[in-house]
């Protein structure tokens, strides 16, 4: 079970950025970032997740 919680992990973090806004570039550098190997899900995680656009609808 816990070997395939990585893998969850990244899928989570990556439909997530593919599905908010964020300003500039960061989408792409996010994108990037959760390509490094458990490290980037867990930064995305704890520093990403704040910085979407917050969507007033929501």
């Amino acid at each position: 079970m816990l070997a395939g919680l990585p893998g969850i992990l990244w899928l989570w973090a990556l439909i997530d950025v593919l599905k908010s806004e964020f300003t500039g570039i960061n989408k792409l550098v996010w994108l990037i970032a959760i390509m490094i190997p458990l490290i980037g899900p867990i930064l995305y995680l704890f520093i990403g997740a704040d910085q979407k656009i917050k969507n007033s609808e929501k």
